[in-house]
């Protein structure tokens, strides 16, 4: 793997070719541990003040043991695992444990209510569960309407009815070979699968397979540019495709140390600060809303020189936040984009001019182009589809389809020989790419054309922003306004006054046609488990007072 990693980086290497069978238990994890004091992890308490390393040896053993439990209580190949766990040293057994034995794993949230458990578990034909104490009370709310559920695993404790995590790997073997599980696993097998967060629907279920976790070396070595003397954290729940792109696939496939720590409800700045500099991280990988926070803290009190990589997605960042994280650690924050049903597409790789508002550009392996509906490749700056060619073979790392077979869901996504990834943006004459937003989401007001994401980014470079979101209202004369919901920074508080001055920054900083029409001021925006702003939410609430409106008149 690390001779691979090295040879993506030479010029003309691009492409990962999968074997026809590949397991990343056997032949990632297991390879490693041969050199014996490689450290994989480490994890630490949730003080922070107890450090454990964990060797590629010691998560070898510890992910046979579980799937020797698996292979004891009768569990089979193509089984589907529900698996709700902290940031644990259990969580990387029970994931790797399930790869070695051809389980299907489900990461789920710890987040997740009854309700989205039964989902889940009904959709994929779960018989297994395995969580700790504080999903326990979940599971048994919907056992009885979860008729495929057999096996209850408890990670962290003792119940009747339960499997003891514990008791049962103390008791199991270490020893472990792919033909005891039924001979090496195909690249193409299911290995697990995700559920997107829901922003319009039920969660759609995203099916991968064990070439996923090999395509992760590309999101390894080129967005997050590991090695094997780094010290890697990226900042995720376990339920989250963040978290095999940055915790569990990537960093370990490039021999990198990863941090593990859960700290509970809420989340410490100052902990996490200290851990950078007590750990010596050295890549660092976070959702924009830590680096606000953490700009917000006195990072002089911090030793933070061991960063060398800066890594966020998702949202725009203020360009203030920018500035006091590099001034900080010397980094620039790479921003990049890909997907649940995807690895890493697009990004500013190290090397590449990073145009702060830009997700930077197609990583070596994809052909990622903007296209609008009928495949057609659009002019630059013109807002179109994001796009992955579907080439031949396919590209490693991309979905096949939702897990509902080719309804209408898989087959807008891949038609015209392209995957449509359900998001928009604009490509410049440079090649960078600018998210626009979804699919859905972009506003028509007047005949223009205008990002909701453009406008979020200008506003969040106004000191009294701290989040915002921009949805289509309808308007009798201009079909759809610009419409802005805003959540303050502190010390800032709502007037007509500052919904003006926001307006008016925004016509002086963009072009004037894009400013907001109308701000509403709200204490929090609504968004779903995964932290992503609702904006269906909101757009319907935008919708229904323009439909009131019009009703008035």
């Amino acid at each position: 793997m690390q001779q691979l990693a090295q040879e993506l980086r030479r010029p003309g290497n691009v492409t990962i070719e999968a074997p026809e069978f590949f397991n990343f238990g056997f032949d990632v994890i297991d390879y490693f541990a041969r050199e014996a004091d490689k450290t994989a992890y480490i994890a630490v308490d949730a003080s922070g003040e107890q450090v454990r390393e964990y060797r590629f040896s010691d998560l070898s053993q510890a992910s046979n043991r579980f799937a020797n439990v698996l292979r004891q209580i009768g569990v089979e190949r193509g089984d589907s695992a529900i698996v709700i766990l902290p940031r644990v040293p259990a969580w990387y057994e029970v994931m790797v444990g399930c790869i070695k034995t051809g389980v299907v794993s489900l990461p789920g949230t710890t987040l997740l209510t009854p309700k989205d458990i039964e989902y889940r578990v009904n959709k994929a034909q779960a018989s297994i569960a395995i969580v700790g104490t504080d999903q326990v009370e979940k599971i048994e709310q919907v056992r009885d309407i979860c008729p495929g559920l057999k096996h209850l695993i408890l990670v962290d404790g003792q119940r009747d009815g339960w499997l003891s995590y514990t008791d049962a790997c103390a008791e199991a073997s270490e020893i472990l070979d792919s033909g005891q599980v039924g001979g090496p696993t195909r690249s193409d097998e299911m290995m697990l699968a995700f559920f997107t967060s829901g922003t319009t629907a039920n969660p759609k279920m995203v099916p991968h397979a064990h070439s996923y976790a090999l395509a992760h070396l590309i999101t390894g070595t080129f967005w997050l540019d590991l090695n094997e003397s780094d010290v890697h954290w990226t900042l995720s729940d376990t339920g989250w495709a963040k978290a095999a792109w940055g915790v569990l696939f990537a960093p370990l496939l490039c021999r990198a140390a990863t941090v593990l720590y859960d700290g509970g409800a809420g989340f410490d700045a100052d902990i996490h600060l200290k851990l950078i500099s007590k750990l010596r991280v050295s890549t660092f990988c976070a959702p924009p809303t830590i680096y606000r926070l953490f700009a917000q803290m006195d990072l002089s009190q911090y030793d933070l020189g061991s960063i060398r990589h800066s890594i966020s997605a998702g949202e725009p960042l203020n360009p203030e936040v920018i500035r006091v994280w590099y001034e900080t650690t010397n980094t620039t924050v790479h921003d990049g984009y890909g997907q649940t049903e995807t690895v890493n597409l697009v990004g500013n790789v190290p090397g590449t001019e990073v145009r702060p508002g830009s997700m930077g550009k197609p990583v070596p392996g994809f052909d990622v182009q903007i296209v609008d509906d009928d495949g057609k490749i659009v002019a630059d700056d013109d807002i179109g589809h994001i796009a992955v060619r579907l080439t031949e073979p396919r590209p490693q790392g991309l979905f096949s389809g939702y897990y509902e077979g080719p309804d209408s869901r898989s087959r807008d996504s891949f038609r015209h020989g392209w995957y449509y990834t359900g998001d928009t943006a604009t490509r410049d004459s440079e090649g960078y790419i600018w998210f626009v937003g979804r699919s859905d989401d972009v506003i028509m007001s007047a005949a223009y054309r205008i990002s909701p994401f453009e406008v979020e980014s200008v506003l969040l470079q106004h000191d009294a922003v701290a989040e915002s979101a921009v949805v289509a209202k309808p308007d009798s004369l201009r079909g759809h306004i610009v419409k802005a919901f805003v959540v303050l920074a502190s010390g800032y508080s709502a007037s007509d006054e500052l919904a003006t001055e926001l307006m008016d920054f925004v016509k002086t900083t963009t072009a004037p046609y894009k400013y907001p029409r109308e701000i509403e001021f709200r204490q929090e925006l609504p968004k779903t488990i995964s932290g992503k702003i609702r904006r269906v939410e909101l757009r319907q609430a935008a919708e229904d007072e323009g439909s009131s409106a019009d009703e008035a008149t």
